[in-house]
This record gives C-alpha cells, structure tokens and sequence, in this order.
C-alpha cells in the first residue's frame, strides 16, 4: 500500500500579525496534487490540524474543502488531534467525513464506520485506537494511532503509573489488536526525547516530563509521528517526524517535505521526501543602516523576512515609514551600536537635562536632537506640575 505522511497544518496560524490562509491553501493543494502523482492510497495526517482550540471559519473552511480534495474518489485520510486541536470538536464531524473515506481520531478514540465499501481504499476492522485499512489488491495495513495524550483529553481518572508507563499502556491498547501480524504503522502526536524544537512551538516538552523516550514506542514497520516542526529521524528504524508543510518559525530551514512510502508485508520500501514548494519562505536578514536594510528589503521581495537592523541613532518616523511600506517585513529587530559608557554619577550631581544628556549619549553613541530633548523635558516638566 502506498502511504504518504504529513502533520502540523496549523491552519489559521499567523506569522506576527501575518494571515497565511492563502499559503497554507496552495500547500495543501501541492500534498494532494502529490497523493495522485505518486499514487498514494492511504494519507496519515499525524496531527495539529489547527492552530488553535477554536479556529475561526475561516480556517474551518479551508480544512474541509481541502482534506476533501485530498481523500480524491478513492482514497482514505486518517487524521489523529494534536495538542493545539480541540480533539472534540475536530471529530464533530466524523460521520459526514467517514462517508468522503476520511477518518478522524479524537480523544474518545472511536472505532470508525465501515460503510465505505465503495471506496478504492478503505476501513475493514476498527476498535479503539486502531484500524486495517484495505487497498483495491486486498493488500492490508495496520494502523494503531494515539491523539495528543494526556488522562484529562481521555477522561481518564489520575494514575499512579508514570507518564511512559501510562503512556505504553495507551500505545498497547491499539498495538495489542494486531492478531494477524499485518503490515504496521504507529501514528502518534507526542514529543521524543531527543528532538529539535523549532522558537516558534508553544506547549512542547523540553523539560523532560513529558518526553518519551525512543525506547517506549512500539515495534512498528513505520511510526508516523507529529508535534515537531522540524522534520526528522528519531532512533534507527522508520520513526519520523514528516515536520510541518510551511515553515512556521525563522529557525525552520526551508526544505519542507512528505513522506512517501510503500508498505508491504516485506517492510517499507520506496521511502522518500517528497519536496513541497509552496508557500512563502522565511528568511533572517541584517543590516547596517535603514539606506542598506531598504536595499536588502528589494533583493527578497517573495520571502517573509526578518530584519535584524544595526543603528547608530533611533529610527526617525520618516525611516521608520519607509521600511514599513515594505509588505515582505514581518519583524524588525532595530539595535543601536555604541561603545559609550555611561559613567556613574551621583543623581545630585546632574540636572535633568544633564542626565538625558548623558543617558542618550551612552544609549545611541550620539548627542540627542533637540526636538526629542525638548519633548522629554516638557514631559517631565508636566508630570512635575500634576504632583
């Protein structure tokens, strides 16, 4: 059967104050326009569907029209809920969705319809955290899954087993299932000890707690994993995180892909990253001066871009216009260069004037312009007359 692996859509998310909706739209029609190039007959979606407990409609809309087009006629999608998804909410709609052969794994961990006949590729058995999906050949794979786990997301009572524990407890109940030794797949959205987090990843466990270790997964031909942004191989066997499709973070390098495989009753075969090219990419910049920054600006008018801009004064409001009219700078990061000192002086010693003086000398290396002392003196003066 072939497969292709994907997680962390984040749709809704925003890059500052930045709508990306119509990027996160062109990507999602590259990874269907992927599934019927490469043939893909099962797409394991690996969570993180959206950004937030709430998405707007906006959002929700995209979500449908575009996991639609991706099941196609005769494809199936499994979708398992992320930490940043409400698993509730996104599995509302699994009953009009198992009926486009897309299944969704939320914190009940139902078992799926199975009146999908019709389709190509679809459900034979289902249980709780776990199904066997079916080709045209009557090739058959094993999918185990595990949502974004924790006792409070499965209304479970508190345990006194640890967290590894309590979680290969929650791994055993789907893994356990697989009677016949089918061809496997664990899909999971958790954090493995060991992996690269990108800045922008809120909710990610790096202070151990909640980490698994490699060690804990199961014995599987294939674990599709999601939570991290980066993509990623984790261990030796075929454990990978596929990473998100838009680069969500300036420290995320932008080679973003899918997994495409085979799998058979021999193993994965034909594992490969499918590269995706959508979307804009984020770029660092620096700069010395707003004359240079400007320059630099022109050269990558197609990325989002943050600048990190060197100073030897504070940006005037005529400057600071000018950079803001360019639509690809999302973050700037103005820092003023000195090598002054401000040297210490009893507070007594200097007047108000004197202070501000010497304050911004050793702040911005320079004298400060008369207007911007005139205003902080005024200031100051007021504030004096109101006590």
């Amino acid at each position: 059967m072939k497969i292709l692996h994907t997680s962390d859509w984040h749709i809704g998310k925003r890059l500052f104050s930045r709508e990306r909706l119509d990027e996160q739209a062109e990507v999602l029609d590259e990874i269907a326009a992927i599934c019927e190039e490469e043939k893909v007959e099962l797409v394991l979606i690996a969570g993180d569907i959206f950004d937030t407990y709430t998405p707007g409609a906006e959002a929700e809309e995209l979500f449908f029209k575009k996991v639609k087009n991706l099941a196609g006629k005769d494809r199936a999608v499994l979708i398992i809920s992320g930490n940043h998804d409400d698993g509730v909410r996104l599995s509302a709609a699994a009953p009009l969705a198992e009926e486009q052969g897309i299944f969704i794994v939320g914190n009940s961990r139902k078992e799926f319809s199975l009146q999908t006949a019709a389709r190509k590729t679809r459900p034979i058995v289902s249980g709780k955290g776990y199904a066997v999906f079916e080709n045209e050949s009557g090739d058959r794979v094993f999918v185990s899954t595990l949502p974004y786990p924790n006792e409070a997301r499965f209304k479970e009572e508190k345990s006194e087993l640890s967290y590894v524990e309590q979680m290969q407890k929650w791994i055993a109940q789907g893994t356990d299932e697989n009677a016949e030794g089918l061809p496997s797949v664990f899909m999971a959205h958790l954090f493995v000890a060991g992996g690269a987090v990108s800045e922008g990843e809120r909710e990610i466990d790096l202070g151990g707690a909640r980490a698994i270790p490699i060690e804990a997964l199961p014995n599987c031909d294939y674990i599709a994993l999601g939570h991290l942004h980066k993509k990623q191989h984790m261990g030796k066997g075929h454990c990978y995180y596929s990473g998100s499709p838009l680069q969500y973070a300036f420290d995320e390098v932008p080679d973003k892909s899918v997994k495409v495989f085979d799998l058979t009753i021999e193993g994965v075969s034909r594992l490969k990253d499918v590269p995706l090219t959508k979307g804009k990419k984020l770029i660092r910049l620096e700069a010395d001066g707003v004359e240079a920054a400007l320059a630099l600006l022109r050269q990558y008018p197609a990325n989002h871009v943050e600048l990190r801009l060197f100073l030897t004064e504070p940006l005037s409001s005529q400057d600071a216009a000018a950079l803001a009219a360019n639509e690809n700078l999302v973050s700037l990061l103005a820092e003023v260069r000195t090598d002054e000192t401000l040297q210490f002086q009893s507070r007594k010693g200097l007047s108000d004037e004197e202070l501000f003086d010497a304050f911004y000398k050793a702040s911005y290396g320079a004298e400060p312009k008369a207007d911007i002392k005139r205003l902080y003196l005024e200031t100051l003066a007021s504030l004096s007359e109101k006590e």
